[in-house]
């Protein structure tokens, strides 16, 4: 699949890291460093902007070195770039951790992955079938720890 990108004054392009990698790395494109409290969030920009193709998504993820290390993460993870969106590719972090962290620019911040996606059409009825699977309306924890 080929996406059209503009990368404008962007810090680089997303890219791979790896061969088996599933998601691109995102650039913050700041001018100065952004601070994040403990319990605070931030809109980081990219200065990117992409064409996703019609039927795909551009999903943004956390990474994960930035999750364990600092308890940095995305905040509506994962967030979805839809394809009829064509301004400018921004993330939402969330500092869960106890220390301020700086965004400076050139950071890897964030993930960007592709998924394909199907649009349904949702019929109404009367009334769900709960029995017609073994968890029926079990959630959050019902299979025990």
């Amino acid at each position: 699949m080929i996406v059209n990108i503009e990368i404008g004054d962007a810090f680089d392009i997303p890219a791979y890291q790896t061969s088996g990698s599933a998601g691109m790395d995102l650039y913050a494109n700041n001018e100065q460093p952004i601070k994040i409290e403990p319990g605070e969030r931030q809109l980081i920009k990219t200065g990117i902007k992409v064409a996703v193709p019609e039927g795909y998504e551009m999903q943004i993820r956390p990474r994960s070195g930035l999750v364990l290390k600092h308890g940095i993460t995305v905040l509506n993870s994962p967030g979805t770039i839809d394809s009829d969106y064509r301004g400018e590719v921004m993330i939402i972090l969330f500092n869960s951790g106890k220390t301020p962290f700086y965004v400076n620019k050139g950071d890897r911040v964030a993930q960007a992955v592709f998924a394909k996606y199907e649009r349904v059409k949702l019929i109404e009825v009367e009334c769900i079938d709960e029995s017609e699977t073994e968890r029926g309306a079990g959630g959050f924890g019902h299979t025990g720890k």
